[in-house]
C-alpha cells in the first residue's frame, strides 16, 4: 500500500498530465498482487524458486523502495517525534500482513480487505475521538462492513482462505494505524515521513532473513524484489506527488481506487489459476467496499468540488 506523499513544489503542468500521473500511480500499485505471485507461485518464470518467505519479500519490498526514496530527502527534511515510532510500527505491520495475504490467499481479497483502512478510522473516529458521524459516512461504514462479511463468509468453509481474510483486514487496521500516525505528524516533512517508515520496516523485518532464510535468492528473485519496491512503490510515489500540484486530493483519492480494480486482474494474468479467480462472495464484499469508498469521498456539491 502507500505512504505520505512529499510537499508539492510549485510546476507548471496541464491538469491532463496531472491525472495522468495519478492514474499511473494507481495502476502500478495495483501491481503489487502480480509481484507477489511472481515470487511465491509457480508462473511458468521460475521465481518461486527457491522459495521466499513472505516476510522476506515484505522486507526486499520496504528496503528497495526506502533506498530508492532516499535521493528526495533534504537535510531540511530530518525530524524526529514519537508519533513517528508508532506510525513506523504501524506501517511495518500493514506492510508484512499485506503481504501474506497475497502470499497465502487470493490478490481481490488481500486489496479489497486492505481498502476497508478509512472505515477503521471512522469507527476510531465515532467511538473513541467521539467525533459527530454524519449519514454519508455512516451509510459508507455500514456498506464496507457489509463487504467485509460477505468475504469472510466466502472462505468459511475453507480454513486456508479465512486465515488470509484475517490477516487482510489486519492489514487494514494496521493502515489505519498508519492513516492517523500521518494525521498526527502532518506538521513533518512527509518526504522524510515516507522513506523513515520504509526503512524502519525493512529495518523492523530484518530478523526474518535468519528465522525463515533458507537460500540465498536468486539472481532473477533480487531483481524481482527491487522492481517491487521500486517501480511499484517508489515510482508511483514520486508520480502522485508530481500529480497532486494540479489535482485535488479528494480526486486523486478517486482515481487511486483503480488500483483494487485492477490488482486481482495483473494476479490473475500472472497466475490464472482457480484461486486467483475472484469468487461470487469476493466480487460482491469488493463491489461493496469500493461502492462504500465512492459514496464516501465522491463530492457532494459544487462546495466540496471547490473545497
Amino acid at each position: 500500500m502507500k505512504a505520505s506523499l512529499p510537499e508539492s513544489v510549485p510546476e507548471s503542468i496541464s491538469l491532463v498530465h496531472g491525472r495522468m500521473c495519478i492514474v499511473l500511480a494507481a495502476l502500478l500499485w495495483s501491481t503489487s498482487g502480480a509481484f507477489t505471485k511472481l515470487l511465491t507461485q509457480p508462473t511458468g518464470f521460475g521465481l518461486d524458486q527457491p522459495v521466499i518467505d513472505p516476510l522476506q519479500i515484505a522486507f526486499g519490498r520496504a528496503l528497495f523502495a526506502g533506498l530508492a526514496l532516499l535521493p528526495l530527502l533534504r537535510r531540511a527534511d530530518l525530524s524526529f517525534r514519537s508519533a513517528m515510532l508508532g506510525t513506523a510500527i504501524c506501517f511495518a505491520a500493514m506492510n508484512a500482513l499485506y503481504v501474506t495475504a497475497m502470499s497465502i490467499g487470493s490478490a481481490a481479497n488481500a486489496v479489497f480487505l486492505q481498502y476497508t483502512a478509512p472505515m477503521w478510522l471512522a469507527l476510531v473516529s465515532i467511538f473513541w475521538l467521539k467525533e459527530p458521524a454524519d449519514r454519508r459516512t455512516l451509510f459508507a461504514l455500514a456498506a464496507s462492513m457489509i463487504g467485509v462479511a460477505v468475504i469472510v463468509v466466502g472462505g468459511w468453509g475453507d480454513s486456508d482462505k479465512l486465515v488470509a481474510a484475517g490477516i487482510a483486514v489486519g492489514s487494514g487496521v494496521a493502515y489505519a494505524g498508519v492513516l492517523i500516525g500521518l494525521r498526527v505528524l502532518r506538521a513533518s516533512s512527509s518526504r522524510w515521513l515516507t522513506i523513515f517508515n520504509h526503512l524502519f520496516a525493512a529495518f523492523a523485518l530484518a530478523p526474518s532473513l535468519f528465522l525463515f532464510w533458507r537460500v540465498t535468492p536468486s539472481p532473477g528473485q533480487l531483481l524481482t524484489l527491487f522492481l517491487f519496491g521500486s517501480v511499484q512503490m517508489a515510482l508511483p510515489y514520486w508520480l502522485v506527488a508530481r500529480g497532486l500540484r494540479r489535482v485535488t486530493s479528494q480526486e486523486a483519492g478517486m482515481l487511486t481506487l483503480l488500483e483494487p480494480l485492477f490488482n486481482p486482474l495483473w494476479a490473475f494474468l500472472v497466475y490464472p489459476q482457480q484461486s486467483e479467480t475472484p469468487s461470487f462472495y469476493t466480487l460482491i464484499g469488493g463491489a461493496c467496499i469500493l461502492a462504500a469508498l465512492v459514496w464516501r469521498y465522491w463530492p457532494a456539491g459544487r462546495t466540496a468540488v471547490a473545497s
